[in-house]
């Protein structure tokens, strides 16, 4: 009995490479004090078995700032400062404000860019058959099923996807990314024009 134990209390554990390609990932972005990249996001609907393509960069700056600038297929921009988040359409002059917004609502793919979160403490890490770093919550977690981060040599994050309970499955790739570039605080304060039309959160 305690034989069958062990075994199974050693098939359970992360390999060491896992372990140890998590733990470069998060020295990576522990050095990091801001990035800038461009981004290409294809979301995959698992319920239509349909994609959507979007193109634009992405800023980040700790603690707690970022800036997504989408190009195509619509323009809008999200940033999050803090406990503030904005997300404004440009081409119908509409946005919607959280001054109260809670950055655990993000995926933790997300989170641990603006230097939140731990990945060991919250995931099961384990090597993918490309390489990629698999992440499982410790914890369920309706957001996320599984993550999969692709890594290059230095522990920076080239691409990730997240597949949540639904199947739906959203991967991010990151292209030309600069890091500690020295980014300004008003790169994350978004001036709305005066006649913008509010509106409210999905669901609300």
């Amino acid at each position: 009995m305690q034989t069958t134990l062990l075994l199974c209390a050693l098939a359970a554990a992360p390999a060491p490479e896992a372990q140890q390609l998590a733990a470069k990932v998060q020295a990576a972005y522990e050095r990091t004090r801001d990035l800038e990249a461009r981004f290409v996001q294809t979301y995959t609907y698992a319920a239509f078995g349909r994609s959507q393509v979007s193109r634009g960069t992405l800023e980040v700056k700790k603690p707690g700032k970022m800036r997504w600038d989408y190009q195509e297929p619509a323009h809008k921009t999200v940033v999050v400062n803090g406990s503030r988040l904005v997300q404004y359409e440009p081409e119908v002059n509409q946005a919607y404000v959280d001054d109260h917004f809670d950055a655990t609502a993000m995926s933790a793919a997300v989170t641990f860019l603006l230097g939140k979160g731990s990945l060991e403490k919250e995931f099961e890490p384990s090597i993918g058959e490309r390489g990629e770093l698999v992440l499982v919550p410790r914890r369920p977690d309706g957001r996320v099923a599984r993550i999969a981060l692709g890594v290059d040599a230095a522990g920076d994050v080239t691409s990730t996807r997240v597949v949540d309970e639904g199947g739906n499955v959203n991967e991010v790739r990151f292209e030309g990314a600069r890091r500690n570039v020295g980014l300004k605080d008003s790169r994350f304060e978004l001036k709305l024009p005066a006649d913008v039309r509010r509106v409210a959160a999905p669901g609300r």
